[in-house]
């Protein structure tokens, strides 16, 4: 892979480099634009290598727990070293219940045990019974603590599709919550600060999301 230098990115006008991770699931193409938009540029890519040279790595998601944790499985131990390596690690959706330990999806399904990423520890709850299912729509973010990744989005709204949401073993990895019967985490991150997730779409929230890119993108040109 060419390197990409900082006078690159500045003739581009490009602020990082940000490789959004394909392991066969998710809207990769809105993601990138979602990305470019907030002056990122984006590498689709497989390829554990670059996520070792880029300032920032995405994982998006759509879909089941177990089919994500499996179809990621062969970049399973690049996606914690670059977690480890303090880059900034964003999932989105299904890639931020992915950060987690477990699930109750796949012990719905019959499925057994299934385990995530474990950055951040903790399992994915379905929502109650009676609860419409999926989330679908737009709904109002709460910002419970700091984190630049949600500076200016505090009572904005965001885009939600979900059936699951995050409930990490340490309250203080929740960075935002959101209401719908229950409140779940709408953000969540690690210790380091450095992993994060969004359960919402920013690359589907309009200017909401589009703030939140281009904070994700400011902590990768840091």
């Amino acid at each position: 892979m060419s390197q990409t230098t900082a006078s690159d990115r500045e003739r581009d006008g490009a602020t990082a480099d940000v490789v959004v991770v394909d392991y066969g699931l998710g809207n990769l193409r809105s993601a990138t634009r979602g990305l470019e938009r907030a002056g990122a540029s984006v590498e689709i890519s497989d390829d554990p290598e670059t996520f070792h040279d880029a300032d920032g790595v995405v994982l998006p998601g759509v879909g089941a727990f177990r089919e994500g944790v499996e179809n990621a499985g062969p970049l399973r131990e690049e996606l914690i070293s670059v977690a480890e390596s303090d880059t900034p690690l964003f999932g989105i959706c299904l890639g931020m219940q992915m950060l987690l330990t477990t699930s109750e999806e796949a012990e719905r399904a019959g499925q057994g045990d299934v385990k995530g990423l474990d950055l951040i520890p903790g399992t994915n709850v379905r929502f109650a019974e009676g609860q419409k299912v999926p989330h679908m729509g737009w709904n109002e973010l709460s910002v419970e603590r700091e984190h630049p990744l949600v500076e200016g989005v505090d009572g904005e709204h965001a885009y939600f599709v979900h059936s699951y949401y995050a409930v990490p073993d340490d309250e203080d990895a929740v960075v935002a919550t959101t209401d719908y019967g229950v409140q779940f985490p709408a953000v969540v991150a690690d210790e380091s600060g450095t992993v994060f997730g969004t359960q919402f779409h920013p690359e589907k929230s309009g200017e909401t999301g589009l703030t939140i890119l281009q904070n994700f993108v400011d902590i990768c040109g840091e």
